[in-house]
């Protein structure tokens, strides 16, 4: 059995960022990842970044044009530079640790024996027992796959990971759930060339944001020939001769599509399998995410989770500001909590890309908000006709009574630059005519803040 102070399972942002603070702070930690394939976590391997870098390459390609089969001659050179660029930032993460005298990286599956004793099943064969005085979960999480008949069997079906290892543009691509991952592989692999089709059981389109905003980014995405159904119930899949044929139940009765790929996009969840937890004394959330405090501790004293797996927003920034609360904790002042990190911001990178903050309308109102609203249609923003992007909307929450900033919905180019700065001035309790009154570069997207705050509805 190997004796060490710190235990990481899961090489996420939060776990390999405090690994290598706890070992710079002199501690000996042992980083456990189940994968060789998942050194430096879910972001830098199958998602946030290689998935920006083939949004890049479609914008190019969708400006370049051509026959399909140029189309997908460029999609498959895009697929093998984010390949290249995943590579790299794999084996610079691993060696970033594995190459600190106090951290021991340990590739295998991690599972709890007791609240200091975790066994590793190695990826070689081989086996470790590990004890610690404090373990940190940073294991993150995985895609829903819905019991649909025929989904996991098909061999056209993907998931948002391995859909990114897919080296052959579908000519046509059937996209199951409407939420945020699902809309930007459809706004992704529409500027790659496919036709495609979204299908959604829900009514409504982005239930959780503002009606207005959520409407200006359906008519943009059908503009673009994405389809979008709703009020669809997915009832089986089956494989044709080089294609999956989706089966249908609609408003208007039975419905089969046919595509040359198949991506199941309805969430993700909390990746906790084979962790065995009770062993450890550790809880669930009902939504079977690791139970935490403010501060990330687990119902078992000498245990932390910190990222998607302990359920909280699923982005890499936040797994980082998890590092920062645990932190806090083990080498500082303790200040730190989930309850005050304030705004969370978040994009979803489609083109152009949409970004909030805060509050939209109806919740501010539903809170009992006096509120006033600012509206500006991106065909204003001189950087927009520049860019010859000039569609979307922007559009601002303020309480009628402080002149505070409760919240705000930008779809516009360039908006995931833009909402940090909306982020920050709601952090510091700024009033919305600082940023009104504020000197900006032109032409930029920001300078928008002048005309946006100045087209305040009374």
């Amino acid at each position: 059995m190997k004796k060490t102070e710190a235990v990481v399972i899961g090489f996420g942002k939060g776990g390999k960022t405090l690994a290598g603070a706890l070992a710079a702070a002199g501690k000996k930690v042992v980083m456990v990842e189940r994968s060789d394939k998942m050194y430096g976590g879910t972001c830098i391997n199958v998602a946030c970044l290689p998935t920006k870098s083939l949004v890049h390459s479609a914008m190019l390609s969708a400006a370049m044009g051509g026959s399909f089969e140029e189309k997908a001659r460029r999609y498959q050179m895009a697929i093998e530079q984010k390949n290249r660029m995943t590579q790299m930032l794999r084996g610079k993460n691993y060696h970033k640790l594995a190459d600190h005298p106090n951290i021991t990286v340990l590739t295998g599956e991690g599972s709890f024996l007791d609240a200091h004793h975790v066994a590793v099943a190695l990826q070689d064969g081989g086996k470790e027992e590990l004890e610690a005085d404090q373990i940190f979960i940073n294991t993150g999480a995985r895609p829903f796959v819905p019991p649909i008949p025929g989904l996991k069997e098909s061999r056209y079906v993907y998931l948002s990971e391995t859909m990114l290892d897919l080296e052959r543009l579908p000519e046509r691509l059937i996209i199951i759930g409407g939420g945020y991952i699902g809309m930007e592989f459809a706004s992704m692999y529409a500027n790659f060339g496919s036709q495609v089709t979204v299908v959604q059981d829900g009514a409504a389109f982005l239930p959780r944001e503002d009606e207005e905003v959520a409407a200006a980014v359906l008519e943009s995405l059908e503009k673009r020939g994405i389809q979008v159904l709703r009020r669809v119930q997915v009832e089986s899949v089956t494989d044709g001769d080089g294609h999956a044929e989706v089966s249908l139940s609609t408003s208007d009765g039975e419905r089969t599509l046919s595509a040359e790929a198949v991506l199941v996009a309805t969430g993700r969840r909390p990746n906790v399998a084979g962790l065995h937890l009770e062993a450890a004394g550790v809880e669930l959330t009902e939504r079977g995410a690791v139970k935490t405090d403010e501060h990330l501790r687990t119902t078992a004293p000498n245990i932390w989770a910190m990222g998607d797996v302990a359920g909280g927003l699923q982005f890499t920034y936040i797994s980082l500001d998890d590092y920062r609360i645990v932190k806090s904790q083990l080498l500082g002042d303790g200040s730190r909590t989930t309850a005050n990190r304030g705004a969370v911001p978040y994009s979803v990178f489609l083109d152009p890309p949409f970004s909030r903050v805060g509050l939209s309308e109806k919740e501010a109102r539903a809170q009992g908000y006096a509120v006033k609203i600012a509206k500006l249609p991106v065909a204003a923003i001189p950087k927009a006709q520049v860019l010859q992007k000039p569609v979307g909307l922007l559009k601002a929450v303020i309480d009628a009574d402080t002149n505070r900033i409760l919240g705000a919905h930008l779809f516009c180019e360039e908006s995931y630059e833009v909402i940090n700065i909306l982020k920050l001035a709601m952090d510091a309790g700024l009033p919305y005519t600082v940023l009104r009154d504020n000197i900006y570069t032109h032409p930029t997207m920001s300078e928008a803040l002048n005309d946006l705050f100045n087209a305040i509805q009374e």
